[in-house]
């Protein structure tokens, strides 16, 4: 079974897209995979905040894992949670909680303010400009939605992935879905249900308040 810390890993780096970004590559980008991902980003910058409901699919290679988490992520800027099956992942930009429900325990550690770093505010944002190569692979119809579907490679093939299926609804201008493809077969899907822009989203979300969690147990890694 997959380690639950590669799941929260998932979350707070947007499926583990883009630490240590690295540019020069010797390929070429799609420009109309640049201009829809251009838009998503510029989208989701004008947003006061975000509220979003998604599900997380864990395939594992030669079918080893097949799970299906459910979730929902709050972002205002730099500042986010993430609340998914007994876990809580919480930021203000400065400090971060990594709260486990099955055993009482918060983990704090400071914010890595580095450009390298990933967050779920990036994974709307222009994440994929340094670290990817990219190209639009067409359209297609879900649900009565068109989703404009682009690949993804990361120009630095040291990663632990080789490719990132990312589709845009196309009149919304927002992320859809995300699938990550692992070198060693694992597969993760990352969908959003719903996407809530500038919702009622209050500063004191993007704090850990012990006093709501009895007996918890903290790691203070700062």
């Amino acid at each position: 079974m997959m380690k639950k810390t590669v799941l929260t890993g998932l979350i707070i780096c947007g499926m583990v897209i883009g630490a240590n970004a690295q540019t020069g590559s010797a390929g070429k980008n799609d420009p109309k995979a640049k201009v829809v991902l251009d838009g998503v980003s510029k989208k989701f910058k004008s947003l006061k905040s975000v509220i979003a409901n998604f599900v997380l699919k864990v395939e594992g290679a030669n079918n080893s894992v097949n799970d299906t988490k459910k979730g929902s992520v709050y972002v205002k800027g730099p500042k986010y949670k993430v609340i998914m099956d007994g876990q809580e992942i919480i930021s203000d930009n400065k400090t971060s909680w990594t709260y486990a429900k099955d055993v009482n325990e918060v983990t704090i550690s400071n914010v890595d303010q580095s450009n390298s770093s990933m967050t779920p505010a990036k994974i709307f944002t222009n994440f994929y400009d340094n670290d990817f190569l990219y190209r639009l692979n067409g359209e297609t119809t879900e649900k009565g939605k068109v989703l404009q579907n682009i690949e993804l490679t990361p120009t630095d093939k040291s990663k632990n992935f080789f490719k990132v299926l990312v589709d845009v609804d196309k009149k919304n201008q927002t992320l859809a879905r995300m699938k990550v493809f692992e070198k060693n077969g694992n597969r993760y899907t990352y969908e959003i249900l719903n996407f809530q822009p500038n919702g009622a989203v209050k500063d004191d979300l993007f704090t850990f308040d012990a006093k709501k969690y009895p007996g918890v147990e903290v790691v203070d890694l700062r």
